[in-house]
């Protein structure tokens, strides 16, 4: 009887230490932080919603930011105008988060239509001059 107890005992600390191995060997990747900020002429009347992942996280009005770390991988961003006047609708993008990196996106608008762009990309000059009113790039 004790024989057939020190198998089992010893047959269940060999499973678990197998168990134990595998989550070993995976790898933590650090987060990575998201940062979606609003253009200066967004409207001092007007803000969005974000979701992310299709969960709501907040409202972003005039003066605000939002800064969150995500998990490294996929994610999905979706914006639309608050208050919901005229024709609204949201507009999604597909974000990479990368282990430990900052991805910085900025809300615009056009046509009644919020959508982000990432910081980094280039836009034409008349976009430029829309966004700065400055009218050099």
């Amino acid at each position: 009887m004790l024989v057939f107890g020190c198998a089992i005992f010893i047959s269940t600390v060999a499973q678990g230490e197998r168990h134990r191995g595998y989550l070993r060997s995976n790898h933590h990747f650090p987060p990575g932080q998201l940062i979606v900020d609003r253009v200066p002429n967004f409207g001092w009347n007007l803000g969005f919603n974000l979701q992310i992942d299709g969960r709501s996280v907040g409202s972003v009005a005039q003066g605000q930011s939002y800064s969150t770390w995500l998990p490294a991988g996929p994610h999905v961003l979706t914006v639309h105008k608050v208050p919901a006047t005229g024709f609204t609708a949201p507009t999604s993008t597909t974000v990479n988060i990368q282990p430990g990196a900052d991805h910085l996106y900025i809300a615009m608008w056009d046509s009644d239509l919020v959508y982000l762009h990432p910081v980094g990309v280039s836009v034409t000059p008349g976009a430029y001059w829309q966004l700065h009113g400055d009218g050099a790039p």
